[in-house]
């Protein structure tokens, strides 16, 4: 028991700096364990994200655009899809199904999206999972009703029955142009973790006759949602429309498209983990300065544990094991701080997307991190543990006068 001892006793004796040390550490192990996670849970979550479809039909313009318009209700339309351009592509031997959605309008910053029943009745969100409702019924297909998804029926507290009106816009302006039409909440989706439960959804027909809008368009829809028959058909159908078209866009396959806006901006995680390797190092460095000035003023204990017996190698195991012991209390700290952060962080997601991270699924990072964490004040330890290891005995214990 002399080595733990020993350890706990210089912690104590030096209590300030040892937890002003761990802090630190615990910051840079919950930042990095906050980015990692951040950065593959996200991506793969988005590139999965699609609501059931393969592939978004819209007008002509970035395919990145359609997909967070239509699958992530996070984008402006970039134009319209002329009704006997979707008439076409829903019965395209190629495709299994095609739903139409229009967008335009908002209630207080949320997303109102126009569609059909079908969307809810034959699709599947995920692989065997299908909408399903918490309570209420489906709109009907011209009615003024609205189905609401789970997040933004809870945010805006409403119930069965509620009604509200429409405001023009994707973005929410409190004295902006009110549309007159009355809609009344016929239905609240069961949560399914996706932007679905981000939107407040109103029958296609609904947004396309709503007071205000151009008559012009009462037609026309904001893009398509395609499920394709075969793997092939969207190698058939991005020639088409991308090669030999110019008018419409098919942004497929979805998860490309999300994985390749990940691929852009990469730097920013890099630049993340940077820091948080660098936050670390500084940590390891105040494990170095702290142990190592002080000691000065630990030669006399050293010298007399030497005289009682102890070797030199326990010495300097000492004190490379308290420059660890360090690391391992940072460490601990820095789970609390990932846990305060990646829940925050995913609120954030959650509330901007529709996306759920798992801030406390297990990830490989939560060992490896507070492991190398561990490994870099060790090394920190090791110039104060070779200062303590040749200190000598009889000249540090001999009387000063």
């Amino acid at each position: 028991m002399t080595l733990p001892l020993i350890i706990r006793r210089s912690l104590r004796q030096h209590l300030l700096s040892t937890v002003v040390t761990a802090l630190s550490i615990a910051l840079a192990g919950g930042l990095l364990m906050t980015v990692w996670v951040v950065k593959t849970q996200s991506q793969a979550l988005f590139a999965q994200t699609n609501s059931g479809f393969d592939a978004v039909l819209g007008a002509r313009g970035s395919p990145l655009q359609l997909v967070l318009n239509s699958i992530f209700h996070l984008e402006a339309s970039p134009g319209n899809v002329a009704a006997e351009d979707l008439q076409y592509i829903a019965r395209h031997p190629l495709i299994k199904a095609a739903i139409p959605i229009a967008v335009g309008d908002n209630f207080k910053g949320w997303r109102i999206v126009g569609t059909v029943p079908e969307l809810f009745t034959k699709i599947e969100y995920a692989p065997g999972k299908k909408y399903a409702l918490a309570g209420g019924r489906l709109f009907e297909g011209t009615a003024k009703e609205a189905v609401v998804g789970s997040f933004a029926a809870q945010a805006l507290g409403w119930k069965l029955g509620d009604t509200f009106h429409p405001f023009h816009g994707l973005t929410y302006v409190p004295n902006g142009d009110q549309h007159p039409d009355v809609f009344t909440v016929t239905g609240i989706l069961a949560p399914t973790n996706t932007p679905v439960d981000r939107v407040i959804w109103i029958p296609l027909a609904g947004i396309q006759s709503m007071s205000g809008h151009d008559p012009k368009h009462a037609t026309e829809v904001s893009a398509v949602l395609l499920q394709l028959r075969t793997p092939t058909a969207g190698v058939l159908l991005d020639q088409m429309y991308n090669k030999q078209g110019n008018r419409l866009t098919l942004a497929w396959p979805i998860g490309s498209i999300i994985a390749g806006l990940f691929n852009k901006i990469s730097w920013f995680d890099e630049v993340l983990t940077l820091v948080a390797w660098l936050v670390a190092l500084v940590a390891a460095g105040s494990v170095l300065s702290s142990i190592y000035n002080s000691m000065s003023a630990r030669q006399r204990d050293i010298a007399i544990l030497r005289a009682l017996g102890a070797r030199r190698r326990l010495v300097f195991g000492a004190v490379v094991a308290e420059a660890a012991t360090i690391g391992v209390l940072g460490s601990l700290a820095g789970g609390a701080v990932y846990a305060l952060l990646l829940t925050g962080i995913a609120a954030v997601i959650r509330a901007q997307t529709g996306v759920v991270l798992e801030p406390f699924a297990w990830q490989p990072v939560f060992a490896w991190a507070p492991a190398a964490l561990i490994g870099l004040c060790a090394l920190g330890g090791l110039v104060p543990a070779f200062k303590a290891y040749r200190v000598p005995v009889a000249e540090t214990l001999a009387p000063t006068s």
